[in-house]
């Protein structure tokens, strides 16, 4: 018999069948399935484009229409600042700078400028429904529901204004500090709810689309905190070590989080969504249907 090196072959295969089933445990739970899923509809791919095309065809509709809001004040600067949590002073000014002064923006803006930057605005509508067709494996709308992105788009822009002129008071109250997020809560949840239910068309049921809803507007409120922390020293330290460019890439940065919240939030809530189905219908916890074996 050859000598053999290391453990006996029965504590191999122990240890061998103890991984296997630790890794079967793990892919079958929601985690698991989460993972295969989001891995499926290429997630963080996803959640790029989102991103690039945001800040290609959104933020300059953005830019125009908070330069014509008259309480906005700062412009869209002030939009990012809240929507990041910006709190440095530094790191306000590289954003403010980074979008000039907003009634420039409105001077050079033509009513044929404006026309294209909404149906610019309107793709991004359309990459969005793309986006939560993927999602729940929905085949793509016909080509007659495009005035849902341009709806879509509108009560987008509305909520964004409402978002931005309700800010927390500087001396507010605990009440009023408590009560403010949790208003912003609500209305994130309401707008996604309502989202995913024109994006798609009504293809689903109103119950279906709340788990996601809810995923999302948490997940965005978690964004917001991480931001303050860490988005928000980035901007000032990149804006030296890059100059604007550098505040460009954490804006991007950002995107892509929060594109990856809003298609992961809606994935997270099919996953839910199917759990409860099948708790219901056969009272046992829902598993995921097995694997074709890959070539």
């Amino acid at each position: 018999m050859p000598f053999r090196f290391g453990e006996p072959d029965h504590d191999r295969a122990r240890r061998g069948h103890w991984f296997a089933r630790l890794y079967g445990r793990l892919m079958t739970s929601v985690a698991g399935l989460a993972w295969n899923r989001g891995r499926e509809m290429e997630l963080l791919h996803r959640a790029m484009g989102f991103a690039a095309l945001c800040f290609l065809t959104l933020v300059p509709l953005l830019v125009v229409v908070a330069a014509a809001d008259p309480a906005s004040g700062q412009g869209f600067a002030k939009w990012l600042v809240q929507g990041l949590g910006v709190s440095s002073q530094v790191s306000q000014e590289e954003v403010a700078d980074l979008f000039g002064r907003p009634g420039e923006a409105l001077q050079r803006t033509t009513a044929f400028g404006l026309a294209a930057l909404a149906a610019f605005g309107v793709t991004f509508g359309s990459a969005v429904q793309t986006g939560y067709e993927r999602v729940w494996d929905l085949p793509t709308a016909r080509w007659h529901t495009m005035w849902r992105h341009v709806v879509w788009l509108a009560v987008l822009v509305v909520a964004l204004l409402l978002f931005v002129n309700t800010p927390t008071p500087a001396e507010a109250s605990t009440l009023e500090r408590v009560l403010v997020p949790a208003v912003d809560l609500l209305g994130t949840f309401v707008f996604f709810w309502w989202s995913q239910w024109l994006l798609l068309c009504g293809r689903l049921r109103w119950r279906a689309l709340v788990p996601g809803a809810v995923a999302t507007a948490v997940g965005l409120l978690g964004l917001r905190v991480f931001s303050q922390f860490v988005f928000s020293p980035l901007i000032a330290t990149n804006a030296v070590t890059y100059g604007s460019i550098g505040t460009v890439l954490v804006l991007q940065s950002w995107l892509v989080g929060v594109g990856f919240v809003v298609y992961g939030g809606a994935l997270v809530g099919r996953l839910f969504h199917e759990y409860e189905v099948r708790r219901r219908l056969t009272g046992e916890p829902y598993e995921p249907p097995p694997q074709a074996p890959q070539a």
